[in-house]
């Protein structure tokens, strides 16, 4: 099965699995979703994440991670550029919100990276998406 948007599927796999508080959730691999999966686990918005591969393409299995009230850190995941309207924002424009406490993913020319680092970098790019 072919997705027209596979990191909007992406952050609905996540979302539902949050919603019913799962320990993990098993997504279909891909080297961009990969990438996102590294940023969140390094801005600590999971715990872990290994990657399965197979014959058919593999799986990448996220370890969601909970608060002691069996509360999600993950409270929200948006997805900013769609595959009919891309979103491109240059290193000055990357949209900071929650007081720098919500995270920004973007796709630039150096890769995937998260907004701070790319701000940092001076390089901007396709904004992917929003996690708080």
């Amino acid at each position: 099965m072919t997705l027209s948007d596979p990191v909007a599927d992406f952050l609905t796999r996540i979302r539902n699995a949050i919603n019913a508080q799962h320990r993990y959730v098993d997504i279909p691999l891909s080297k961009l979703k990969q990438n996102i999966a590294e940023i969140l686990k390094e801005k600590g918005f999971i715990e872990n994440y290994i990657v399965k591969s197979d014959k058919s393409g593999g799986t990448i299995r996220i370890f969601l991670k909970y608060l002691r009230n069996r509360a999600s850190v993950i409270r929200g995941l948006k997805r900013a550029s769609k595959p009919g309207l891309r979103k491109y924002v240059n290193y000055k424009d990357i949209p900071m919100f929650f007081g720098g406490l919500g995270l920004t993913i973007l796709s630039t020319s150096k890769g995937v990276m998260a907004g701070v680092d790319a701000a940092k970098n001076n390089v901007g790019g396709e904004l992917l998406c929003l996690v708080w």
